[in-house]
Parts: C-alpha cells; sequence; structure tokens
C-alpha cells in the first residue's frame, strides 16, 4: 500500500517509523536568515538526515534573474528541476530545515502551488531530528534516477504585486504579515537597507514566531484560535513577509486550522517596500 500524507506536517518519530519507504523522498531546504553572513553558513560542515537530498530554495528552485529573492520558477522550470531530484508522480515527500520550522514549509508550499499534496514539513526539523538521535550524516550530493513528476499548477496559492494593491480594499481578503512586529511598525530596520520599513495598508500581523514553540508548530487547536480570532469570517488570506519565506510558515499553519483559501505574496515586502509609488501605513 502507497504511503499517503495526511497532514501537512509529520513527526520526527512518523518519519523514523517509514525510513525504509522506497517512496520516501527527504528534502533538506535549509537556507540562512537574511541576518546571517551565507559566506558563514557555506564554509561549515552541515549534516543532515541519512539519505536526504539538498533542495537549492536559493539558487536551483528561485528564479536567480528576478530583480527581488526567491522568486518562484516558472512551473514548466518547477517541473525539470524536480524531475532532475528524482521525484516521482508517486513520492512521498518531507522536508525539514536546520532552523526547525523557517524555510521547509517554503518547499511545502511551492509544491502546493505546483499541484503536488503528498508532501510534509518535519515538526521541529533537524534539531527534533537530532534530539531523538536518530541518524544524520555528513552533508553529501545524494542523488536519485531522474524521476516523473508532473506539474498540476494552483495559480491561486500565489499572489502578486497588482493583485495584493487591489485586495488591500477588498472586504473579503485578508493580507497577514509574518514578520516582526517591529518591522511591521517601522520601529526596527530591515535587513535589506533599499527596502522601506512600515506594512501593507490594512495588513495584520501575526508574526510567524508566535504559531511555533519550542521548535514545533503549534498544536492543531491552537492554531485553530490563532487564525480564527483573527480570520473570524473566514476571509481568503494573503500571507507576506520578507521575500516569501515565512509567509509559507503561516500558510502551513492556516491549512492546519482548516483554512483552504489563502495565498503567498511572492514578492512579499522587499518587492513592496522597494517600489515606488505603493502605498505604505507605519
Amino acid at each position: 500500500m502507497t504511503l499517503k500524507i495526511t497532514k501537512p506536517i509529520v513527526s520526527v518519530n512518523w518519519l523514523q517509523a517509514n525510513l525504509d519507504d522506497k517512496n520516501l523522498v527527504i528534502l533538506d531546504c535549509t537556507i540562512p536568515k537574511v541576518t546571517e553572513k551565507s559566506s558563514a553558513f557555506n564554509s561549515e560542515e552541515r549534516f543532515q538526515i541519512k539519505g536526504a537530498i539538498f533542495f537549492d530554495i536559493k539558487n536551483t528552485f528561485s528564479d536567480v534573474t528576478a530583480p527581488f529573492p526567491n522568486t518562484i520558477l516558472s512551473f514548466k522550470e518547477f517541473e525539470v528541476k524536480a524531475q532532475k531530484l528524482g521525484i516521482n508522480k508517486d513520492s512521498i515527500i518531507v522536508c525539514y530545515d536546520d532552523l526547525g520550522i523557517y524555510s521547509s514549509p517554503r518547499v511545502w508550499w511551492m509544491f502546493q502551488l505546483m499541484g503536488f499534496t503528498n508532501i510534509a514539513v518535519l515538526d521541529g526539523g533537524f534539531p527534533k531530528w537530532k534530539e531523538n538521535k536518530y541518524l544524520v550524516e555528513k552533508q553529501q550530493n545524494n542523488t536519485r534516477l531522474k524521476g516523473d513528476f508532473k506539474v498540476d499548477y494552483q495559480p491561486k496559492k500565489v499572489k502578486f504585486t497588482k493583485s495584493v494593491l487591489e485586495a488591500i480594499d477588498t472586504e473579503t481578503i485578508l493580507i497577514a504579515d509574518a514578520r516582526s512586529k517591529g518591522r511591521f511598525n517601522s520601529t526596527e530596520p530591515e535587513p535589506r537597507s533599499d527596502v522601506k520599513g512600515g506594512h501593507i495598508p490594512n495588513s495584520v500581523s501575526l508574526p510567524f514566531s508566535e504559531i511555533i514553540k519550542d521548535g514545533l508548530l503549534k498544536p492543531e487547536e491552537e492554531l485553530k484560535v490563532i487564525f480564527n480570532q483573527m480570520n473570524p469570517k473566514n476571509k481568503t488570506f494573503i500571507f507576506s513577509c520578507g521575500t516569501g519565506i515565512t509567509a509559507s510558515v503561516l500558510a502551513l499553519g492556516a491549512e492546519i486550522a482548516g483554512f483552504k483559501n489563502y495565498a503567498v505574496y511572492d514578492g512579499s515586502w522587499t518587492e513592496w517596500g522597494s517600489t515606488e509609488n505603493l502605498p505604505i501605513e507605519i
């Protein structure tokens, strides 16, 4: 019987119990935080879950020719690169990162955008895996045979600046910002000096850290309380952040809380705050 993902998040114990499944693909989706020096990140000797494949968000699975970081690929490019990683139509994907829950939800969301749902985020990520003393290995280039992955693109899962601008005054849409409250209110600087402070008008602040506790996503019941209090009328969510990474953490939380109508603003605040003539609130 083919293993199926029933919830968008799985425990390290679940992954350990299913490590030998022939269709399992484990993706290491780690990226350094924008406040960290990438050179230090690259020079450290890194470890990974045994058998994991590195999913390079920054250099392979983003459009490096785009003016803003982490811009999504075209669906055709994504399909080709996912196949090259050895991902198949019947794969079971578990994605994780070194920080617990930070960049792995971005990869989960990317696959949702591409119409693939047999994927989950590893709750607690690599720190929780190591805490349980499960098998790790030095980071290495694990490879697989070319896969037959196919995209079924879901455009409602992503928003771009024009749609977000229109959404500001739309009663049925709620824009939620995953950045810190300091960045939202412009009381602390943006990591990128060329990006203005503040937030999108009529948006609400929900720092992604508020849905995480001790490196784990908060339990489903707590997530339901958080998201229902913020959005009691079940409006369509648009999630934003700095560059689309932690907005995907909110998308994951909303999915678990039972919300199905949501999208991630791909350019997020880096695009909004560096584009002329867009309204900004402080």
